[in-house]
């Protein structure tokens, strides 16, 4: 598991426009992309009662992590658990497959196949959900447009329309009714292992653009 550069700029939806378009001369779309080169993302999210995850994030904590389950939406058949951590600014992901069932056993409060699991990442949840009552919190969709470049191991996303279930966490429900979560912002997220080629840099003009705080989850929570 390699530790990455993450880095998040909250932008309008003109300065969307324009590095879109120029993103789109220098990179590649990724090709799970569909016609339009994007997908729409459903997160559910776990926190604690006393919302640990959600106060590192806003607090900046050098050290922190969070669990969320996700899918795209229309596709039950590909579904991740998934634990983000980060450490002195880096960034590290574990994402292993689980299933349908498995998901709605867990969101009907039903742990016990979670205990003796032979993937690791489902005992840690376990542990946790057991140790510090951590738990699903807040559903998050959003419409995701990713470009890739192999140099660097690039990924810079553009994710818009992003969409809270407000107290609703039915993960497997598609047609769940969702509200717009604040202002039609577009999030930008920068990630690479060591280095970004100098012609991507230039065409998002880095320098220019300071890193925000702000995540799809601390937006969503805002509503619930």
């Amino acid at each position: 598991m390699q530790a990455r550069h993450e880095f998040k700029h909250s932008l309008n939806y003109g300065d969307y426009v324009i590095l879109r378009s120029r993103l789109g001369h220098v990179m590649a779309r990724d090709p799970h992309g569909d016609e339009k080169g994007e997908y729409r993302v459903r997160s559910l999210y776990f926190d604690t009662p006393g919302d640990k995850a959600l106060r590192e994030k806003i607090d900046g904590a050098d050290k922190r992590e969070k669990f969320r389950i996700r899918r795209y939406l229309g596709n039950t058949d590909y579904i991740r658990l998934e634990k983000k951590s980060k450490v002195h600014g880096m960034c590290c992901k574990q994402s292993i497959k689980i299933l349908a069932e498995e998901v709605t056993a867990l969101q009907n409060g039903d742990l016990t196949w979670m205990a003796e699991d032979h993937r690791e990442l489902i005992r840690e949840l376990y542990t946790k959900m057991r140790s510090q009552q951590l738990k699903p919190k807040t559903l998050v969709d959003y419409i995701r447009e990713p470009f890739i470049c192999r140099a660097g191991n690039v990924r810079i996303t553009f994710d818009r329309d992003i969409r809270t279930g407000l107290f609703s966490t039915d993960f497997m429900k598609d047609n769940l009714p969702t509200i717009k979560a604040g202002d039609e912002i577009v999030l930008l997220e920068v990630k690479y292992d060591q280095f970004i080629p100098e012609h991507i840099v230039k065409v998002l003009q880095l320098e220019a653009r300071r890193a925000s705080a702000v995540s799809k989850y601390a937006l969503c929570r805002m509503y619930g």
